[in-house]
């Protein structure tokens, strides 16, 4: 007799202080092949037991007693390279949502989207795609560029020598943004972000992609 495997369920933390956004973030992700496996409602908390558990997706708030948001992200992200963190909060502030692109977070979704809407950017931070709205992304970048023409017009005679598509190809890939997510954040291929990545390397003079990272931050 053949026996069938049952596909693995895709396990979602939530850290969030308010236990009726809880409740009602746990009802929105209830369906098949979504597991709630654990909440918190602190940081602090949230630190050991997602260490734990290691979910798939975490989903956090920014406004949390104690540490905020942004600071769990900047403390779990190197620990939890397999968990997608997603950034659930009523902010939309830029500062936030840089500074938790920055630090690690795979998505920012703020607390006025659909239930529908929330278990689509769960499944779609899983499968390794950006979670976050199309006017927040756009946002996002145009932070980023701003700060890469910055960097473009630095000392750095290296940085000088790139196109400005590349300058902002550079600055996303030193965000720590996957080539899929690059391409997602500036309407183009993933191929093509590679076709970037390839020369950026060239220009600079550098072996991989961190030190290419390394390179943007620093003066000529």
């Amino acid at each position: 007799m053949t026996v069938v495997s049952r596909a693995r369920c895709l396990r979602v933390m939530l850290v969030d202080d308010h236990a009726l956004v809880r409740a009602a973030v746990r009802q929105a992700i209830t369906a098949p092949g979504v597991e709630m496996v654990a909440e918190a409602a602190t940081a602090e908390d949230a630190m050991s037991i997602a260490l734990r558990e290691r979910p798939d997706v975490l989903l956090v708030d920014i406004d949390l007693p104690g540490m905020d948001g942004v600071g769990l992200v900047r403390e779990l992200a190197p620990r939890l390279p397999d968990t997608r963190i997603v950034m659930l909060t009523v902010s939309s502030a830029d500062h936030h949502l840089v500074d938790a692109m920055r630090y690690g977070a795979s998505g920012y979704l703020t607390k006025d989207l659909s239930p529908d809407a929330l278990l689509r950017a769960v499944r779609s931070a899983h499968a390794g795609e950006l979670a976050m709205p199309r006017g927040l992304a756009a946002r996002l970048i145009n932070r980023l560029v701003e700060g890469s023409r910055g960097m473009a017009a630095s000392d750095n005679p290296a940085l000088a020598s790139l196109s400005g598509r590349e300058v902002e190809v550079l600055r996303l890939l030193a965000e720590g943004l996957t080539d899929r997510e690059i391409g997602e954040a500036l309407t183009i291929s993933a191929r093509t972000v590679e076709t970037h990545v390839s020369s950026i390397l060239h220009k600079l003079g550098v072996r991989n992609r961190a030190e290419a990272a390394q390179r943007s931050r620093q003066p000529g």
